[in-house]
């Protein structure tokens, strides 16, 4: 936790100067025990008018000031816990950027987004009660005990006993707390992912009618939240009334103490009264203390969790520039490759060798689980091969900065990602300068361009996910979004998955006829789709069974002729 605190630097100022100010408003506060027992002894003593209406006027004026120093230092707090907490809040995203998706793979998105927003409040609640209380209350207690030495010694020796073991005890329930707070946001991560799966999911939910299954799942989920919640908070909840006990038995010991002094002539009622008051500083000060401590276990369980996630250094780095040389004229090589996801306990792909020509259309067919979508992965180094060689351009993937490779890829994913906003700054994605002329000719050649005109042009706004659109519309504004980069690699994973034949047909035929002429990478469950293909690459649980031409693979593959036969019901090619 510590270590982020190197992202207070810009606030190091305001971090010196709310504590101050509240050191500054806690010894005004010091001095109103000793005003109050000047009014008793000689005022009231006295009947000196006069000389109470004087003090008052002095407790106001310290009232006054403390409040200017109080609003003052909350003003530095709230600003140097505010900008810790966006520093923070935006490194810890940037970094997350930098991660591999093998390293993303290791953090569910539920922990990430507790981290980005439950976590961050917490840090900063606790850091602006830290920089208000945390050297206050000590201050104060201790300030306390120092005060009523100088009122009388063998009365204060019960603030020398007192501190100590309250300490003792507030202690003992923060070494307690800072572990089970860790669970609670555990399963508050937990929770977050059950909530998130539901509503990204809730029209498969009611489609299966498994709402009752998942209300029951998210309740047994919830009911686990609670009674860790439950459990920490008894143990939170006993620092308040132990250290209220504590302070009380000390009051007693103290007035019972008091009156025998004052009655043996040793102190006057006044300086009982401001002994007195000193505890009730103590009490209060306290009571902030423990509160204190509670919201202090919390932050920093928060950020060991944000930073064990801020010290997980990216599996994957990059060159600065881009210095090797060319070692073949292909656009694209798999060199022995062989790729496992993890500690997978097998390889998902094995002894991958093939090349691509410029301008090569490459079919990759297979089952369920067969690589497909794991071997274009590794084109754009999404991950690293395992063993072998993936070059681009005849330059191993590895030696390109990460830039320098992925803009001479477009992507477009079976699963079609939109973003909220008009279909222009969704396609602008692929390239942030493209005028609307290259949109309009990306979407006709996407054969989507239909679509956007009847729903208004580049100006349609798009909801989070694409909710207002069929998966089709959204299938073809994501090969659009590829299409405006005009790359040389363009992959297609599956993204014509939820057209029709037809309207699959054209969207190859206009592919084929781009006038940049990419190397292109079809990933397709439909012979129909990848039949055209310069090459087909099948695979069969991980391995390439069969690379060549459709006819080839008919004569040749009989895992191909099995999806063919499958899909065209034996029908003759």
């Amino acid at each position: 936790m510590f270590k982020l605190l190197k992202f207070m630097k810009k606030y190091t100022l305001e971090s010196i100067l709310g504590p101050l100010f509240k050191l500054l408003e806690a010894s005004f506060e010091l001095f109103v025990p000793l005003v109050i027992a000047r009014m008793v002894d000689v005022g009231i003593a006295n009947s000196d008018t006069g000389y109470i209406v004087k003090m008052a006027l002095v407790l106001g004026a310290l009232g006054i000031i403390g409040l200017f120093f109080s609003v003052t230092a909350q003003y530095f707090a709230a600003k140097a816990a505010v900008g810790f907490t966006t520093e923070l809040r935006s490194r810890l995203y940037r970094h997350i950027q930098t991660l591999s998706w093998q390293d993303l793979d290791s953090l569910t998105q539920s922990q990430l987004i507790t981290l980005m927003t439950s976590d961050m409040n917490q840090i900063q609640t606790g850091i602006n009660l830290s920089l208000r209380l945390l050297l206050r209350s000590p201050f104060v207690v201790f300030g306390a005990m120092i005060m009523a030495f100088t009122i009388d010694v063998k009365s204060a020796l019960i603030f020398a006993v007192a501190i100590p073991v309250l300490a003792a005890v507030v202690f003992s329930v923060i070494l307690s707390c800072i572990p089970l707070y860790k669970k609670v946001q555990k399963k508050l991560g937990k929770v977050l992912l059950s909530v998130r799966e539901n509503l990204s999911g809730v029209r498969v939910v009611r489609a299966f009618c498994k709402e009752k299954e998942e209300i029951e799942r998210f309740e047994e989920e919830d009911l686990e939240l609670n009674k860790i919640q439950r459990f920490t908070g008894k143990i939170s909840a006993i620092m308040n009334p132990a250290t209220l006990i504590l302070i009380n038995l000390a009051t007693v010991w103290l007035i019972h103490r008091g009156a025998l002094r004052v009655d043996s002539g040793n102190i006057s009622r006044g300086e009982l009264l401001a002994l007195y008051n000193y505890m009730s500083q103590i009490l209060v000060e306290l009571i902030k203390l423990a509160n204190l401590i509670v919201s202090i276990t919390k932050f920093i369980a928060c950020g060991n969790r944000i930073n064990a996630v801020m010290e997980t250094e990216s599996s994957q780095t990059f060159p600065q520039e881009l210095t090797a040389k060319r070692e073949n004229d292909f656009a694209l090589t798999f060199e022995n490759v062989s790729f496992k996801y993890g500690s997978g306990a097998s390889d998902s792909l094995t002894g991958l060798n093939f090349s691509v020509k410029k301008g090569e259309t490459v079919g990759i067919i297979g089952g369920t689980g067969s690589g497909k979508t794991t071997l274009v992965n590794l084109i754009p180094r999404f991950y690293d091969a395992t063993e072998g060689k993936v070059t681009v351009d005849g330059i191993d993937v590895r030696d390109y900065p990460a830039d320098s490779l992925r803009e001479k890829i477009g992507f477009a994913r079976q699963k079609s990602v939109l973003f909220l906003g008009s279909v222009r700054d969704n396609l602008k994605w692929g390239n942030s300068d493209a005028n609307d002329e290259a949109l309009m000719q990306a979407l006709k050649d996407a054969q989507a361009l239909e679509i956007v005109e009847k729903k208004g042009g580049l100006d349609f706004e798009i909801e989070q996910g694409g909710r207002n659109l069929s998966g089709g519309q959204k299938q073809r504004l994501n090969v659009a979004r590829a299409l405006v980069r005009r790359p040389e690699i363009l992959i297609l994973d599956d993204s014509s998955s939820a057209l029709d034949y037809a309207t699959d047909a054209r969207l190859r035929h206009a592919v084929a006829a781009l006038d940049f002429n990419p190397t292109v990478f079809v990933v397709s469950q439909r012979v129909s789709s990848i039949s055209h293909a310069d090459k087909i690459i099948v695979l069969d649980d991980g391995e390439a069974v069969g690379i060549g031409t459709h006819d080839s693979l008919m004569e040749s593959c009989q895992v191909y002729r099995e999806i063919y036969d499958s899909q065209t019901g034996g029908e003759a090619k």
